[in-house]
Protein backbone atom coordinates (compact mmCIF):
# COMPACT_ATOMS: atom_id res chain seq x y z
CA UNK A 1 0.00 0.00 0.00
CA UNK A 2 1.37 3.21 -1.05
CA UNK A 3 1.47 6.00 1.97
CA UNK A 4 -0.52 8.99 1.53
CA UNK A 5 -0.05 12.41 1.03
CA UNK A 6 1.67 14.30 3.90
CA UNK A 7 3.44 17.71 4.19
CA UNK A 8 6.76 15.08 5.55
CA UNK A 9 5.83 12.93 2.33
CA UNK A 10 4.29 14.62 -0.88
CA UNK A 11 2.70 13.17 -3.60
CA UNK A 12 4.80 12.85 -6.35
CA UNK A 13 4.73 15.16 -9.48
CA UNK A 14 7.09 16.31 -12.06
CA UNK A 15 8.64 18.94 -9.93
CA UNK A 16 8.77 17.24 -7.33
CA UNK A 17 9.90 13.26 -8.30
CA UNK A 18 9.78 10.38 -5.73
CA UNK A 19 13.36 10.54 -4.16
CA UNK A 20 14.95 7.09 -5.84
CA UNK A 21 14.89 4.25 -2.97
CA UNK A 22 17.68 4.17 -0.51
CA UNK A 23 20.73 1.34 -1.48
CA UNK A 24 21.18 -1.60 0.67
CA UNK A 25 23.51 -1.78 3.26
CA UNK A 26 26.19 -3.05 2.77
CA UNK A 27 28.19 -5.93 4.80
CA UNK A 28 31.75 -7.07 4.59
CA UNK A 29 31.82 -11.01 6.41
CA UNK A 30 35.12 -12.98 6.60
CA UNK A 31 35.57 -16.29 6.33
CA UNK A 32 32.03 -15.80 4.72
CA UNK A 33 31.87 -18.89 2.43
CA UNK A 34 30.84 -21.59 4.99
CA UNK A 35 30.23 -22.65 8.70
CA UNK A 36 29.39 -19.50 10.78
CA UNK A 37 30.32 -17.31 8.39
CA UNK A 38 27.67 -18.60 6.13
CA UNK A 39 25.00 -18.85 8.71
CA UNK A 40 25.63 -15.07 9.31
CA UNK A 41 25.90 -14.23 5.41
CA UNK A 42 22.50 -15.32 4.93
CA UNK A 43 21.04 -13.66 7.99
CA UNK A 44 22.05 -10.65 6.75
CA UNK A 45 21.08 -11.28 3.13
CA UNK A 46 17.42 -11.67 5.03
CA UNK A 47 17.60 -8.48 6.40
CA UNK A 48 18.40 -6.78 2.58
CA UNK A 49 22.18 -6.51 3.21
CA UNK A 50 24.01 -6.43 -0.12
CA UNK A 51 27.04 -8.68 1.20
CA UNK A 52 30.95 -8.90 0.07
CA UNK A 53 32.22 -12.27 1.50
CA UNK A 54 35.79 -13.37 2.06
CA UNK A 55 37.28 -16.39 2.39
CA UNK A 56 40.62 -18.06 1.25
CA UNK A 57 39.92 -20.20 -1.42
CA UNK A 58 39.45 -19.14 -5.23
CA UNK A 59 35.95 -18.07 -6.06
CA UNK A 60 35.91 -21.27 -8.32
CA UNK A 61 35.60 -23.16 -5.38
CA UNK A 62 32.66 -21.09 -3.76
CA UNK A 63 30.73 -21.11 -6.98
CA UNK A 64 28.22 -22.95 -6.05
CA UNK A 65 27.72 -21.32 -2.59
CA UNK A 66 27.70 -17.72 -4.62
CA UNK A 67 24.55 -19.61 -7.26
CA UNK A 68 22.66 -20.51 -4.28
CA UNK A 69 22.51 -17.14 -2.62
CA UNK A 70 22.13 -15.10 -5.92
CA UNK A 71 19.42 -17.32 -6.76
CA UNK A 72 17.67 -16.28 -3.95
CA UNK A 73 18.02 -12.74 -4.97
CA UNK A 74 20.88 -12.10 -2.87
CA UNK A 75 23.39 -9.32 -3.70
CA UNK A 76 26.63 -10.50 -3.22
CA UNK A 77 29.94 -10.42 -4.15
CA UNK A 78 33.47 -11.96 -3.32
CA UNK A 79 37.14 -11.64 -2.74
CA UNK A 80 39.39 -14.16 -1.91
CA UNK A 81 42.48 -13.01 0.29
CA UNK A 82 43.84 -14.26 3.67
CA UNK A 83 43.45 -11.13 6.45
CA UNK A 84 46.66 -12.31 7.79
CA UNK A 85 47.92 -10.61 4.97
CA UNK A 86 48.32 -6.59 4.91
CA UNK A 87 47.90 -6.68 0.63
CA UNK A 88 44.79 -9.10 0.76
CA UNK A 89 43.14 -6.72 3.54
CA UNK A 90 43.76 -3.76 1.20
CA UNK A 91 42.26 -5.30 -1.77
CA UNK A 92 39.42 -6.38 0.19
CA UNK A 93 38.69 -3.12 1.55
CA UNK A 94 38.90 -1.83 -2.10
CA UNK A 95 36.77 -4.58 -3.80
CA UNK A 96 34.04 -4.13 -1.51
CA UNK A 97 34.62 -0.16 -1.96
CA UNK A 98 34.76 -0.68 -5.95
CA UNK A 99 31.77 -2.97 -6.34
CA UNK A 100 29.28 -2.41 -3.65
CA UNK A 101 30.64 2.02 -3.19
CA UNK A 102 29.63 1.81 0.64
CA UNK A 103 30.46 -0.27 3.68
CA UNK A 104 28.43 0.27 6.83
CA UNK A 105 29.18 -3.35 9.14
CA UNK A 106 32.23 -5.82 9.13
CA UNK A 107 32.11 -8.94 10.14
CA UNK A 108 35.58 -9.97 11.48
CA UNK A 109 34.54 -13.71 11.70
CA UNK A 110 37.46 -15.27 9.80
CA UNK A 111 39.52 -17.59 11.76
CA UNK A 112 41.57 -20.88 12.44
CA UNK A 113 41.83 -23.54 15.36
CA UNK A 114 45.37 -24.90 15.38
CA UNK A 115 46.44 -27.31 12.63
CA UNK A 116 48.11 -29.61 15.46
CA UNK A 117 45.95 -29.68 19.14
CA UNK A 118 49.17 -30.08 20.96
CA UNK A 119 49.45 -29.44 24.46
CA UNK A 120 51.32 -26.31 25.13
CA UNK A 121 54.21 -27.69 26.94
CA UNK A 122 54.96 -29.02 23.42
CA UNK A 123 53.55 -26.17 21.30
CA UNK A 124 55.52 -24.35 18.77
CA UNK A 125 56.03 -21.23 17.06
CA UNK A 126 55.24 -21.74 13.85
CA UNK A 127 51.41 -22.53 15.00
CA UNK A 128 51.78 -19.89 17.65
CA UNK A 129 52.07 -17.00 14.63
CA UNK A 130 49.93 -18.79 12.37
CA UNK A 131 46.97 -18.40 14.25
CA UNK A 132 47.79 -15.27 15.93
CA UNK A 133 48.05 -14.03 12.53
CA UNK A 134 45.12 -14.84 10.99
CA UNK A 135 42.87 -14.70 14.36
CA UNK A 136 44.22 -11.41 15.42
CA UNK A 137 46.38 -9.29 13.50
CA UNK A 138 43.78 -9.99 10.92
CA UNK A 139 40.86 -8.62 12.54
CA UNK A 140 42.92 -5.98 14.19
CA UNK A 141 44.56 -4.30 11.26
CA UNK A 142 41.39 -4.74 9.08
CA UNK A 143 39.25 -3.50 11.13
CA UNK A 144 41.05 0.13 11.50
CA UNK A 145 40.78 0.14 7.29
CA UNK A 146 37.10 0.00 7.65
CA UNK A 147 37.05 2.08 10.41
CA UNK A 148 38.80 5.09 8.69
CA UNK A 149 36.44 3.85 5.66
CA UNK A 150 33.33 4.66 7.81
CA UNK A 151 34.41 7.38 9.47
CA UNK A 152 34.98 9.41 6.27
CA UNK A 153 31.26 8.07 5.10
CA UNK A 154 29.95 9.31 8.94
CA UNK A 155 31.78 12.55 8.26
CA UNK A 156 30.31 12.82 4.54
CA UNK A 157 26.74 11.73 5.24
CA UNK A 158 24.93 12.42 9.02
CA UNK A 159 22.42 9.81 8.58
CA UNK A 160 25.05 7.24 8.11
CA UNK A 161 25.37 4.40 10.56
CA UNK A 162 26.98 1.27 10.98
CA UNK A 163 28.78 -0.93 13.05
CA UNK A 164 32.10 -3.48 13.59
CA UNK A 165 31.30 -6.94 14.76
CA UNK A 166 33.86 -9.36 16.00
CA UNK A 167 32.78 -13.06 15.89
CA UNK A 168 35.00 -14.89 18.61
CA UNK A 169 34.87 -17.33 20.96
CA UNK A 170 33.93 -18.64 24.14
CA UNK A 171 37.71 -19.35 24.05
CA UNK A 172 38.53 -15.94 24.92
CA UNK A 173 37.65 -17.11 28.72
CA UNK A 174 37.24 -20.54 28.60
CA UNK A 175 41.13 -22.72 29.02
CA UNK A 176 42.07 -25.35 26.36
CA UNK A 177 45.71 -26.27 27.01
CA UNK A 178 46.33 -29.01 24.32
CA UNK A 179 45.24 -25.17 21.85
CA UNK A 180 46.73 -22.89 23.57
CA UNK A 181 47.66 -20.38 20.73
CA UNK A 182 43.94 -20.50 20.02
CA UNK A 183 42.81 -19.51 23.19
CA UNK A 184 45.01 -16.49 23.52
CA UNK A 185 44.47 -14.99 20.24
CA UNK A 186 40.76 -14.78 21.01
CA UNK A 187 41.14 -13.40 24.29
CA UNK A 188 43.06 -10.67 22.94
CA UNK A 189 40.46 -10.29 20.12
CA UNK A 190 38.58 -9.78 23.26
CA UNK A 191 40.49 -7.00 23.95
CA UNK A 192 40.37 -5.29 20.50
CA UNK A 193 36.57 -5.31 21.31
CA UNK A 194 36.87 -3.23 23.46
CA UNK A 195 39.82 -0.86 22.27
CA UNK A 196 37.77 -0.19 18.88
CA UNK A 197 34.45 0.59 20.95
CA UNK A 198 36.06 2.88 23.15
CA UNK A 199 38.42 4.62 20.02
CA UNK A 200 34.83 4.75 17.37
CA UNK A 201 32.71 5.79 20.41
CA UNK A 202 32.70 9.28 19.31
CA UNK A 203 32.28 8.34 15.44
CA UNK A 204 29.00 6.97 16.99
CA UNK A 205 30.25 3.66 15.65
CA UNK A 206 29.43 0.56 17.73
CA UNK A 207 31.48 -2.20 18.31
CA UNK A 208 30.64 -5.72 19.57
CA UNK A 209 31.55 -8.90 20.42
CA UNK A 210 29.54 -12.28 19.80
CA UNK A 211 31.21 -15.42 21.32
CA UNK A 212 29.83 -18.92 20.21
CA UNK A 213 30.30 -21.67 21.81
CA UNK A 214 30.04 -25.59 20.49
CA UNK A 215 28.88 -24.93 16.77
CA UNK A 216 28.47 -27.32 14.31
CA UNK A 217 31.21 -26.37 11.49
CA UNK A 218 33.86 -27.74 9.46
CA UNK A 219 35.92 -27.08 12.54
CA UNK A 220 34.35 -28.80 14.92
CA UNK A 221 33.65 -31.99 12.45
CA UNK A 222 36.23 -33.72 14.16
CA UNK A 223 35.58 -33.60 17.90
CA UNK A 224 31.76 -34.45 17.09
CA UNK A 225 31.95 -38.01 19.32
CA UNK A 226 33.62 -36.11 21.97
CA UNK A 227 31.07 -32.68 22.56
CA UNK A 228 28.20 -35.03 21.44
CA UNK A 229 28.28 -36.94 24.70
CA UNK A 230 29.56 -33.78 26.70
CA UNK A 231 26.44 -32.19 25.53
CA UNK A 232 24.38 -35.36 26.77
CA UNK A 233 26.01 -35.03 29.88
CA UNK A 234 24.82 -31.48 30.68
CA UNK A 235 27.55 -29.19 28.71
CA UNK A 236 25.17 -26.85 27.69
CA UNK A 237 21.75 -25.55 29.28
CA UNK A 238 20.11 -25.69 25.95
CA UNK A 239 20.96 -29.19 25.34
CA UNK A 240 22.23 -29.26 21.79
CA UNK A 241 24.96 -28.04 19.47
CA UNK A 242 24.79 -24.41 18.66
CA UNK A 243 24.32 -24.28 14.46
CA UNK A 244 25.75 -21.04 12.22
CA UNK A 245 22.14 -19.41 12.26
CA UNK A 246 22.54 -19.20 15.78
CA UNK A 247 25.23 -16.78 15.94
CA UNK A 248 23.62 -15.29 12.15
CA UNK A 249 20.71 -14.13 13.79
CA UNK A 250 22.87 -12.28 16.98
CA UNK A 251 25.09 -10.61 14.13
CA UNK A 252 21.51 -9.75 11.79
CA UNK A 253 20.17 -7.85 15.51
CA UNK A 254 23.37 -5.85 16.30
CA UNK A 255 23.88 -5.25 12.11
CA UNK A 256 20.50 -3.71 12.14
CA UNK A 257 21.29 -1.39 14.82
CA UNK A 258 19.33 -2.93 17.50
CA UNK A 259 21.72 -2.44 20.17
CA UNK A 260 22.65 1.28 19.83
CA UNK A 261 23.18 1.86 23.51
CA UNK A 262 25.70 -1.29 23.86
CA UNK A 263 28.90 -0.60 22.55
CA UNK A 264 31.47 -2.85 23.58
CA UNK A 265 29.59 -5.55 24.94
CA UNK A 266 29.65 -9.45 24.64
CA UNK A 267 26.79 -11.44 22.97
CA UNK A 268 27.07 -15.04 24.31
CA UNK A 269 26.01 -18.25 21.51
CA UNK A 270 26.64 -20.71 23.47
CA UNK A 271 23.41 -22.11 25.00
CA UNK A 272 24.48 -21.53 28.76
CA UNK A 273 27.73 -23.31 28.27
CA UNK A 274 29.66 -20.69 30.48
CA UNK A 275 26.57 -20.11 32.65
CA UNK A 276 28.03 -20.68 36.36
CA UNK A 277 26.05 -23.27 37.87
CA UNK A 278 26.17 -25.49 41.09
Amino acid sequence: MNPQPTPNNPQPTPNNPQPPPPSRRVALVTGGSRGIGLGIVKCLIQDGFSVMLNGVRPEASVADVLKELRDQGADVAYCAGDVSDAGARETLINATRETFGALHVLVNNAGVAPKVRADILDATEDSYDWVMDINLKGPYFLTQLAARWMIGQKTANAEWSGAIINVNSISATVVSVNRGEYCVSKAGLAMATGLWAARLGEHGIPVYEVRPGVTATDMTSGVTEKYDKLIAEGLTVTPRWGYPDDVGKAVAALSRGDFPYSTGQVIMVDGGLTLPRL
